[in-house]
């Protein structure tokens, strides 16, 4: 008990410590001259109106690739550390700081996990860089569509089940792709399938971009990290303090080769990084291991004074909760705030836009049906006070007729006929009208919002009921993401 009491002591003693902060910080301070990238030098021309509103030490922080400050690529010592210390505060086997977001973490894992011509089981409504990744990858994707629930209007995660039937179905799989949370903080039974996965040898990618909290607080769902994912990717700045692009990915694998990793994420990053957002990953892991119990268990008072206020007291809205969410087989996030606004007449757009614009509230995500709220480690309840009383008036002032929307695609479960890659680099591509695509290959996403799910694929059978579909929404005048006109009137598809 003592030596348990000692170690512990000793690893609370390390994480107190950010050793690329400490060494930026002093070089910042000790007003060094500037021979190196870049042109600024040190602030110096940064223009005046930015510059009087910032202050110039920031862009002290803004330096090039020397023997003091490290290098992100071939890291020996305070960036090494830095790592390390992320690594330890995580329970993992090593972590890789990253400043080009969890993109490029959901390409790194992908590349690092597979060879071209594996395939691997993902979910429709993973986020667009997974796609990119499959293709920089040369991977067949086993698309899964994810369940929607049509009382709450909301996309949920892939499931155990789901995973399961794959898995039987597609023995020769490598890989499986989970994305959890959502972005609505939706939590899938992640040790369940990580146990399965491992059992069958697969290799299990989470992108946890919206969860780098839940390990640090005993209310929150379960990390993909003590879940034991291979490998997992978390947006450090979507929740915790550090800067926007400040990424980790953490390896904790016996299927992987760690040094396949390393070279990976090297060959996708940056040889520029920009050193502040570094020394802000480095201050976060140390913010959120310290406090991260304390300081969760406010925001998650915030977060549920706001939901019981819009529940009981908001007529037209409806926050979702964490036992809805349960009955479901599934678990909530509660620090995020999701709001159905289908009652008032109004579009999460329509709500989305008057609350930036009348009462300087911005919200991180609309769609027709839902608001949603996130809260982080700045979050004060002075900002859920303004929030939920700016609902209340514009549920008061504004509120409609209620419409009839619903939220549903069509069954995606059509046929790969290609690899993405292959599609993608392709020159045998033509545009056919809506009508006349089926049965040949798609050449392009296309997705509509909501759901942001995929309705096409690049290298899969395009069925009549998609077709119908897209022809749908072309009547409604809805934009897809991917179309390449004004109009939705063509697809284009691959010519044999």
């Amino acid at each position: 008990m003592i030596k348990h009491l000692s170690s512990k002591s000793v690893m609370y003693n390390r994480q107190t410590k950010t050793p690329l902060f400490d060494v930026l910080l002093s070089h910042a301070k000790r007003n060094v001259i500037s021979f190196h990238c870049p042109g600024h030098k040190n602030g110096r021309s940064i223009n005046s109106k930015l510059k009087n509103y910032t202050g110039e030490s920031v862009y002290k922080f803004d330096v090039t690739v020397f023997n003091e400050v490290d290098s992100l690529h071939d890291p020996t010592s305070v960036i090494k550390k830095a790592e390390e210390l992320m690594a330890q505060a995580y329970g993992v086997q090593h972590s890789f700081f990253l400043v080009n977001g969890t993109s490029v973490g959901n390409m790194a894992m992908l590349l690092a996990a597979c060879q071209s011509g594996d395939s691997v089981i993902v979910s429709r409504s993973s986020h667009k860089s997974l796609m990119s990744g499959i293709i920089i990858s040369g991977i067949w994707p086993i698309w899964i569509q994810p369940y929607i629930d049509q009382d709450l209007d909301l996309i949920f995660n892939t499931t155990y089940e789901q995973i399961k039937d794959a898995l039987n179905k597609y023995p020769e799989v490598k890989a499986v792709f989970i994305t959890s949370p959502t972005y609505n903080g939706i939590v899938t039974e992640l040790k369940k399938i990580v146990n399965l996965c491992h059992k069958k040898g697969k290799i299990v990618l989470v992108d946890e971009a919206h969860g780098p909290h839940l390990l640090f607080n005993k209310q929150l769902p379960e990390s993909a990290v003590s879940a034991g994912a291979d490998l997992c990717v978390q947006s450090t700045h979507k929740v915790l303090s550090a800067l926007s692009q400040g990424s980790v990915l953490h390896f904790n694998s016996k299927l992987i080769d760690l040094d396949r990793v390393k070279k990976i994420v090297s060959m996708l990053q940056t040889t520029s990084p920009n050193y502040l957002i570094l020394a802000s990953l480095d201050l976060a892991r140390r913010q959120v291991f310290l406090h991260g119990e304390d300081t969760f268990n406010k925001i998650i008072q915030y977060a549920e004074y706001g939901r019981s206020y819009i529940n009981n007291n908001i007529n037209f809205m409806k926050c979702i909760t964490r036992n809805e969410i349960n009955n479901l087989g599934f678990d909530l996030d509660v620090t995020k705030l999701t709001i159905n606004v289908t009652k008032s007449g109004l579009s999460g757009y329509d709500i989305e836009n008057l609350l930036a614009k009348k009462y300087n509230v911005q919200l991180d995500y609309a769609d027709v049906f839902n608001l949603v709220a996130i809260l982080g480690e700045g979050s004060n309840k002075n900002d859920i006070n303004n929030f939920i009383n700016a609902l209340k008036d514009i549920n008061d002032k504004y509120h409609g007729k209620q419409k009839n929307w619903i939220l549903k695609i069509p069954s995606l479960s059509t046929e790969m006929v290609m690899q993405p890659r292959d599609v993608f680099l392709s020159k045998k591509t033509k545009k056919l009208s809506l009508k006349k695509a089926v049965g040949h290959i798609a050449a392009q996403s296309l997705t509509p919002y909501p759901p942001g799910i995929p309705i096409l694929i690049p290298g899969e059978r395009i069925t009549k009921e998609i077709c119908d579909y897209l022809i749908d929404m072309s009547v409604k005048n809805i934009r897809l993401s991917g179309q390449e006109s004004a109009s939705l009137k063509t697809v284009k598809v691959v010519t044999i």
